[in-house]
């Protein structure tokens, strides 16, 4: 890894080709799984529950927690390189699959209620359903989550792809393995080259993925002012734009009927072809709440065996422990709030100017997400180093909690940024005429329009900045040797204590401590995340405004 300049270069291509590929393959499969538990979400309301607070506990938790799991089932279980890789996948795919989960769920709640009307009064099945409805409307919100996906995946690299439990290490071939080596031989120049070659690769793909992303809205928005640039299609690439048009076919179909056709014909299509009854829909809740019962069974059965196997005096010790990891949950939900604030605020005005401008757009999208996706752990401590000593005289004591809040906003501000940005994207071409014919100023269209037009992309948004903002917390928290024999570490934090009980070994408080955190992530994904997506599927469905007529 560390021979002349060419053999150098060629291994970096190598592991960012490596590292890419792990990558995509995750945010596939998250698509593809993501489909299938969105539909069973909105047609099961006990799967709904289970299904929601479960993806925000996950979400929330740090991709670095899930070591244990890849450790006892993949490393030992499997074993040898299969086993490494395929715990290396695992975490890559928990560092993607969330947020894509959330945003196909939110699209397929918010799907026009006329729209279902019209195939259920078809006779759709399953199928039909899934084909001609519910995909092609998630599409735009899945590119909405593409890119967070790809930044967040590299951000968590190079704890991902190379991870040590106690004296040993595991590691597969891959850009975060590399860096890593590079770092821990001192190999600075190389880090910089892995770091350049990296920040162009994300830039690529980020242009690819901005494509991709217009083509969503333009292709599945109902009546968004974007159009495709067919005339440009040439040879095999006007057979691609051929065979993307008949895919749209069906929903702009569907979308057409909707709008044409009158009550009456809509009572007719009903006494010819009825509609699939409730017994089928009312099977599937019951079967979906058995094995939600199970499930809970095992659940309360793995937990009544770990309490009984506890001893007492342990239950004691961890006990006196709740309080501070309580004062710990509220010192970091405070950060978590600011740097939610701070992400939508820059979300609302840079999104809009992006969404206007395509000239900035087509730099300021790849350059964010280029910045977004550089993992944190290969560069903070060279900005550390460098900053420290003026930031220290500036700001003393609050430093620290100015770093720490640091990591947690790189880590997780484009979650909410990108949402906002697409939902724009996705506005109807009709309200953006109404807002200019009355001539609203800006923050009248946000006021009135924007923001709860966008409501159902700015839940999901927000959602995942608050949940994914726990890695980077995690991270800075309490971080040992972050430059020479210097600590970076806050005085309170809840992620502290695990990290410091983790690092000493006391599997036990850290075990208790991810309990009460996960207790609160539910209470928060009930009370919150729920609570808003069926106000915004209620009241706040902007694809709607296209029947307003």
């Amino acid at each position: 890894m560390t021979g002349p300049g060419g053999s150098v270069i060629a291994v970096i291509v190598l592991a960012l080709l490596a590292t890419t590929g792990r990558v995509f393959l995750a945010i596939g499969l998250a698509i593809v799984t993501g489909w299938l538990l969105g539909y069973l979400a909105i047609r099961s309301r006990g799967f709904e529950t289970v299904y929601v607070s479960i993806s925000e506990v996950f979400e929330s938790v740090p991709v670095i927690s899930f070591f244990p799991v890849v450790l006892i089932f993949f490393v030992d279980r499997i074993g040898g390189y299969l086993g490494v890789e395929l715990a290396v996948d695992f975490l890559v795919f928990t560092a993607v699959v969330w947020n894509i989960w959330m945003g196909i769920y939110q699209a397929f709640k918010t799907v026009p209620a006329a729209m279902v009307e019209v195939l259920e009064n078809m006779g759709y099945g399953f199928l039909g359903k899934m084909r001609r409805l519910y995909i092609p409307f998630s599409v735009p919100r899945i590119a909405a989550n593409l890119m967070p996906s790809f930044a967040d995946a590299y951000f968590y690299i190079t704890v991902s792809e190379v991870f040590s439990v106690g004296a040993t290490s595991y590691h597969v071939f891959g850009i975060g393995t590399l860096i890593s080596s590079y770092v821990s031989e001192g190999l600075y120049t190389y880090v910089y080259y892995s770091l350049a070659a990296l920040a162009v690769l994300v830039a690529g793909v980020t242009l690819g993925l901005r494509s991709f992303a217009n083509w969503a809205v333009a292709k599945y928005g109902l009546d968004t002012p974007m159009t495709l640039a067919r005339h440009r299609a040439r040879g095999r690439w006007r057979a691609l734009s051929g065979f993307y048009a008949g895919a749209a076919r069906p929903l702009r179909a569907v979308a057409g009927a909707v709008r044409r056709a009158p009550v009456v014909r809509s009572i007719q299509v009903v006494r010819r072809r009825s509609p699939p009854g409730r017994g089928e829909g009312r099977a599937l809740d019951w079967a979906l709440r058995a094995v939600g019962v199970a499930l809970l069974v095992l659940i309360v059965y793995g937990a009544a065996e770990a309490i009984i196997s506890t001893r007492p005096s342990t239950w004691a010790y961890l006990l006196s422990q709740t309080w501070p990891i309580l004062v710990g949950l509220a010192y970091d939900y405070a950060r978590v709030a600011a740097i939610a604030l701070v992400s939508f605020a820059i979300a609302v005005f840079l999104g809009y100017y992006l969404a206007t401008h395509r000239r900035a757009e087509a730099v300021g999208v790849p350059l964010t997400l280029a910045l977004a996706a550089l993992p944190a752990p290969a560069y903070f401590p060279l900005l550390f180093l460098a900053t420290s000593a003026a930031l220290y005289r500036a700001f003393g004591g609050l430093t620290n909690e100015l770093y720490v809040v640091s990591l947690g906003f790189v880590s997780t501000f484009y979650y909410i940024f990108y949402s906002y940005w697409m939902g724009l994207k996705a506005v109807p071409h009709e309200v953006n005429e109404v807002m200019d014919n009355l001539n609203m100023g800006f923050f009248t269209r946000l006021r009135k329009v924007l923001l709860p037009g966008t409501l159902p992309y700015i839940v999901t948004g927000l959602t995942s900045t608050i949940d994914s903002a726990w890695g980077g917390l995690m991270i800075g928290e309490y971080w040992p040797q972050i430059a020479g024999d210097r600590t970076l570490e806050v005085t309170h934090g809840v992620l502290k204590i695990m990290d410091v009980a983790t690092y000493e070994g006391n599997i036990a408080l850290a075990s208790y401590a991810s309990l009460l955190f996960g207790v609160v992530v539910v209470v928060f994904a009930l009370a919150f995340t729920r609570h808003l997506l069926e106000v915004s599927r209620r009241k706040y469905v902007i694809e709607e405004a296209i029947y307003a007529a």
